[in-house]
């Protein structure tokens, strides 16, 4: 699983290094095409690792249940962010990956409740919501990148 974890931290890098060098304007705008913004998908990303890893393990979020409901799967963008949750998502994108490779090193995940994913994926334990999760969040990398494409090629960047 190091491999995977690994794989994680990568994805998790790569979306932080987004958020803290896009304008705030260029992270709340909806691009035309799109419905949602640049800011929802990287939140949507930490909200979904709590519900794949941890609620269908029977386990407690490890973050304020606010991230979870405000940016899970079927809910759509907020365009008026503060400055404070933009700082709170950039250290949870980091502290929610070292969490779940410390709590899956304990054997935090003994249960597990199997699950079929959009994707027509079935999830049967922790494992196999690991490395989904990683699909899952690079497909939103995906889009935040054709996300960026998009405003320049609107020209609405900064």
């Amino acid at each position: 699983m190091n491999y995977h974890f690994a794989n994680h931290r990568q994805v998790r890098k790569n979306l932080l290094n987004i958020l803290q060098t896009t304008s705030e304007k260029d992270l709340l705008t909806i691009p035309d095409g799109f419905n949602n913004n640049i800011y929802w998908n990287i939140a949507h990303c930490v909200a979904q690792q709590q519900l794949l890893c941890y609620y269908l393990s029977g386990n407690q979020f490890r973050i304020d249940k606010y991230w979870v409901e405000t940016y899970k799967k079927g809910t759509f963008a907020n365009v008026d962010v503060k400055q404070s949750e933009m700082e709170d998502l950039a250290y949870l994108l980091i502290e929610t990956s070292k969490i779940l490779m410390k709590d899956f090193d304990n054997d935090f995940f003994p249960d597990y409740t199997p699950y079929s994913t959009s994707f027509g994926i079935d999830l049967k334990n922790i494992q196999d919501a690991i490395i989904f999760n990683n699909m899952h969040e690079s497909i939103h990398y995906g889009y935040v990148l054709a996300q960026k494409r998009a405003l320049i090629a609107e020209g609405l960047t900064l």
